[in-house]
């Protein structure tokens, strides 16, 4: 028992080590090339604050959203490593099927980030333009932006764990008899 903790622990940490990795590079590059206002890597570049502060919150609620996402992948594999004989997925298939676990909380976040800020944009157009304020380094708009993309991602997680869950491949239990 002690052994497949260990196992299961050090999955855990070393999928939590690469995924960081790999999901701060990739929720980057996606929010920087779908910005179609201005050059968001321009402005970093320059030092705007606002900018800066609004692509921390889009990495950390990224994060947040594929975190749920991340433990249901460790589950599958402890369930995997503790019940072997009742698994009816392959390693091989497991890591397929966590890979696509993976990929949708991936897109879900992304979705998610991306009509967040552009539902915020239009709804608040009459007012002000935040690409706009954005651009000019007006760090409050920075600070209500972030603020927008992190509330979303606080709610959109706890779905994202939810498909995620139903999406697990359940072992078989055997059949239950139940009296007459």
């Amino acid at each position: 028992m002690f052994n497949t903790r260990l196992l299961v622990s050090i999955f855990e940490f070393l999928l939590s080590v690469v995924m960081s990795g790999l999901i701060i590079y990739l929720t980057y590059r996606v929010f920087i090339k779908a910005n179609p206002d201005f050059n968001m890597e321009e402005e970093i570049k320059k030092g705007n604050t606002a900018v800066g502060t609004l692509v921390g919150a889009i990495l950390f609620a990224a994060s947040m959203i594929l975190q749920k996402g991340l433990e249901t992948v460790v589950s599958m594999f402890r369930m995997h490593i503790s019940a072997p004989g009742e698994s009816t997925v392959g390693l091989g298939k497991l890591a397929l099927i966590s890979t696509a676990h993976l990929g949708i909380a991936m897109l879900l976040a992304v979705i998610t980030i991306s009509v967040t800020l552009r539902l915020f944009g239009k709804l608040v157009r009459a007012h002000m333009k935040p690409g706009v304020e954005l651009q000019k380094g007006n760090m409050a708009v920075g600070i209500v932006l972030a603020a927008v993309v992190l509330v979303a991602a606080m709610y959109v997680g706890e779905g994202v764990s939810s498909i995620s869950k139903a999406l697990v491949p359940q072992p078989s239990i055997g059949q239950i008899e139940i009296m007459q």
